[in-house]
């Protein structure tokens, strides 16, 4: 989790004052992780730290600082475990690169181990990660989110924009061959591109993209697969069987790649116990999804 500056300061400038909390230390069970967040004003809010009592009580009444509850039957909640929550006023726009590091309560010197992190990252020699320690709370800003690109606007396509752009995980690239097969109502961390030949796009995708093809054709699916292979990339799913897979192998062989490179593709992709409906195969899809960037997440965290 991270301080979403841009979500920050756009709620800044649209309702003129909010309230921010975030979820600063966990004992035991909790519905929401450290660094879960949400913003609340007089006559709205959006995102979550658990929702129930605990959310109600956040927001009925905020106490700037911190606040600590137990989660259990006064909360209405059998989690029974523990969490503190940092509460902060927020009327003007936030500036802060990198680590956004701030006193809540507590002495006036920086901690030590907040200093090291922040010295740290500066020299990109660390990641900026979440610290709550002695009333000092710090927090990544904006880390670049992976680059998604979805390649497809039929059914599945859409059913995968609808839940993936939901997510502060991704920046969707959304390509097709005509305007007319994107839907209206784009999310807003989603740049759609018509394109006539989607392929000639694929040098332009950064090598660390993750892909999911779904395409109308079989061609033009094996096109992309073919694409992606010569350009790079952190993950590449394709829609489709098992004998569709066996086929797309054979011909990728044909165009020069070799069986290890080919594999790099995961196909089949989702969850097929879900169903066949475009709405269960995108949850199938999306959830692929997120256990390969927790599993990228975790390789830089022990390489870091």
């Amino acid at each position: 989790m991270s301080f979403d500056q841009v979500k920050v300061n756009a709620a800044i400038l649209e309702h003129g004052a909010i309230y921010r909390v975030v979820i600063a230390a966990v004992r035991g069970s909790s519905p929401r992780e450290v660094g879960a967040t949400m913003l609340f004003w007089e006559a709205g809010q959006s995102g979550s730290i658990g929702g129930g009592t605990l959310e109600y009580k956040a927001t009925q009444n905020p106490q700037l600082g911190v606040c600590s509850y137990p989660l259990g039957p006064e909360l209405g909640q059998c989690c029974g475990g523990h969490v503190t929550l940092v509460t902060e006023y927020f009327d003007s726009p936030v500036e802060a690169t990198q680590l956004y590091i701030r006193r809540v309560t507590g002495t006036e010197e920086l901690p030590l181990e907040i200093t090291r992190l922040q010295r740290a990252t500066r020299n990109g020699g660390a990641p900026a990660t979440f610290k709550f320690i002695k009333g000092w709370l710090a927090e990544p800003v904006d880390p670049p989110r992976t680059p998604l690109w979805i390649w497809g606007a039929g059914h599945v396509g859409q059913a995968v924009v609808q839940i993936a752009a939901q997510l502060e995980d991704f920046d969707i690239t959304w390509v097709d061959t005509k305007p007319d097969r994107f839907p209206l109502g784009i999310p807003s961390n989603v740049t759609v591109v018509p394109a006539a030949e989607p392929a000639h796009l694929m040098p332009h995708a950064p090598t660390k993209a993750h892909h999911l093809i779904f395409t109308y054709s079989h061609a033009l699916d094996l096109a992309l697969c073919d694409a992606a292979l010569k350009r790079g990339f952190a993950f590449c799913g394709l829609i489709g069987s098992q004998s569709k897979w066996a086929r797309f192998k054979s011909r990728l062989s044909a165009l020069g790649h070799s069986s290890s490179t080919i594999l790099k593709i995961t196909c089949p992709i989702g969850e097929p116990n879900l169903g066949k409906q475009p709405i269960a195969i995108a949850i199938g899809v999306t959830q692929s999804l997120l256990s390969v960037q927790t599993s990228l997440a975790n390789q830089r965290s022990a390489q870091a």
